[in-house]
Parts: structure tokens; sequence; C-alpha cells
């Protein structure tokens, strides 16, 4: 079997379960560390002409992270895709286990094991927060309905202002945005790079959680950490003053 993976969480995932599989990977595939195979392109752009040239079995992709052409492209080709599309943690959990058992596992790593337990029970704010999480600026861009890190804050007691907005990505302006009034303000640092000097001074007064966005929308082998390294992150949100 020969796997190109245009996922970054799925690069992790077959890397560290089946590393013989995997002979083609995005540019933007970071984990784990040191991984050494083909690059071919990015996620929304990949060179297709690479990807044909590296022979796969089996290309994987995903609904949000890459686009119908290219899927329809390596389809025409001739090449098998796997798209998936989990939007809750339990969806991802189940995809992650047939993917690996279709790809030649014949058990389910620990780290795959290591998740289901700590998703299981995993710590809770208390009491729960209302949030908005921005997951763009310049056109802001929140989380909404339907969605994979909208299930994840969910089970770590986040709720989300726009949990029951019509679009799964609404564009809502800054003073939407201020006027839910939130308790907390999730700013993650993908895609959209938040940081301390740049995200929080847009909510001044308000607490800002700044997220390890690997975490919070990566499933993969970064499931079995999430609960804890989201849930500290949670419990240490800063403030930025009102602006002079």
């Amino acid at each position: 079997m020969r796997v190109v993976s245009l996922v970054p969480s799925l690069t992790e995932a077959v890397a560290a379960t089946l590393p013989g599989v995997l002979v083609g990977a995005t540019d933007w595939c970071t984990h784990p560390a040191g991984l050494d195979v083909p690059r071919v392109g990015g996620s929304k752009y990949p060179d297709l002409d690479r990807v044909l040239a590296l022979r796969p079995d089996l290309v994987l992709l995903n609904v949000e992270e890459n686009r119908r052409a290219d899927a329809d492209a390596l389809v025409a080709a001739g090449v098998p895709v796997r798209v998936t599309y989990p939007r809750t943690v339990t969806e991802a959990l189940t995809e992650l286990a047939e993917l690996l058992a279709a790809l030649g596992a014949t058990e389910e790593p620990a780290w795959l094991n290591a998740a289901r337990r700590a998703w299981a029970d995993p710590p809770r704010c208390d009491p729960i927060r209302r949030a908005v999480v921005p997951v763009w600026r310049r056109p802001w861009v929140v989380l909404g309905s339907d969605t994979f890190a909208g299930d994840v804050l969910r089970r770590l007691g986040v709720e989300n202002r726009y949990a029951g907005h019509p679009e799964r990505y609404p564009r809502p302006d800054l003073a939407e945005l201020r006027g839910k009034q939130p308790d907390l303000v999730v700013l993650p640092d993908e895609p959209y790079r938040f940081t301390a000097g740049d995200g929080p001074e847009a909510f001044p007064h308000t607490p800002c959680a700044l997220l390890s966005g690997r975490h919070l929308t990566w499933y993969g082998p970064s499931l079995a950490e999430a609960p804890a390294v989201l849930a500290a992150q949670l419990a240490r949100p800063v403030t930025a003053p009102s602006p002079e």
C-alpha cells in the first residue's frame, strides 16, 4: 500500500501507526517531527503531477481541507481517494479506526486507545463558559454549527455562542461578536495564528484563551493529549485592557 496524505492530521496518524505506508504528504504536514517523505505542495493547492508521480494506491483527503476539484481529478486519473469528514470527537475516533484498519493495521494503536480513554471523561470548565471562537480575522470568521472543533469545546465545557447558527463558519463583524457578550473568547493558533498580541486587543476586558490549533482541530495522535492541553489553556486566559 502506497499512501499520499493531503491532510496533516491524517499524515500524523498514518506515520505514527504504519510509517512504511506513507509515500507523500503536504508542505503543512508538520507532525510527526522529522517526517521524511516527498512533499506535494499545500492542502488547498497540491501539485497533482507530483502526487501522481508517487504512484499512490490511495490519497487521503478531507472535505474541509481539500478541494473537490482535486479529488475529482485524482479519481479521473485512476487514483482511489478516501475522504474524511468528522464533525464530532466520536466520529473522528471511528473514522481513524476504520482508516487504519483499511490500511493494514491489525490492531488499534496505543495512541488511539489513549484518545478513547482521554475523551471518555475529559476535564470541563466549571462553570460552563459562553464563548465566541474566531478562526480568522480580516474578515472575522467564527466557528458556527456542526464542526469538529465545536464538539471538542462543548465536551470541555465551552458553549459556542454560534453553535445554533445556520452556517458552519459565519462571518460576523466585530460589533456583532462583542454584542454576544461572551464570557470567553477562544483564539486558536490555526488556521489564523492568533497570539497574545494579535486577537485579544479586539475584545478588551474579555478573557481570551489562546489555544493550540493542532489540539483543537486535528484528529489523530494529538487527540490523546488534547483534553489536558486544551483544559489547561482554557484555565489561563489573558485579558487585554481597553485601548487608550
